[in-house]
């Protein structure tokens, strides 16, 4: 295994053990997430179904995104595809959720913490498996 190898692995287990720790959150009661909500200084968490709704399948999401990254950790040039795929999914999903956490008004830490930060996570994905592809095509060329 590369030197390129184990970093995308590391990292993309980091980014998947990180989103699985949203699982818990599918089942977080109202009060619990009001509670959070209202620590991170946006007042009170609307209580209307939508909102939970939202709240909680988002986490599901993001668990099922973490389970995904870990079992491709396991096989990363077979999976070339995949992860380029997903490093040019994380770049266009980090752009809408910076424009829509701007909409939305959202706090400036919350701003620059997701989309930006989901954009340069697809930009190193996308880094690091290119650098996979050249290893391997230096290798089959010796």
């Amino acid at each position: 295994m590369t030197t390129h190898e184990r970093n995308l692995q590391l990292f993309i287990r980091i980014i998947g053990t990180s989103a699985l720790l949203a699982l818990p959150c599918v089942a977080l009661p109202y009060a619990s997430m009001d509670a959070v909500h209202q620590w991170l200084g946006m007042g009170r968490l609307p209580a209307e179904p939508v909102v939970g709704y939202l709240a909680r399948s988002t986490s599901a999401l993001y668990a099922m995104l973490g389970g995904l990254l870990w079992l491709v950790s396991f096989d990363l040039r077979r999976n070339h595809l995949v992860l380029c795929y997903l490093g040019g999914v994380f770049i266009s999903f980090g752009m809408i959720l910076f424009v829509v956490d701007l909409v939305e008004g959202l706090p400036l830490f919350w701003r620059l913490g997701e989309g930006p930060l989901d954009a340069a996570f697809g930009i190193v994905i996308l880094w690091l498996s290119y650098r996979i592809g050249q290893d391997s095509q230096s290798a089959s060329a010796k």
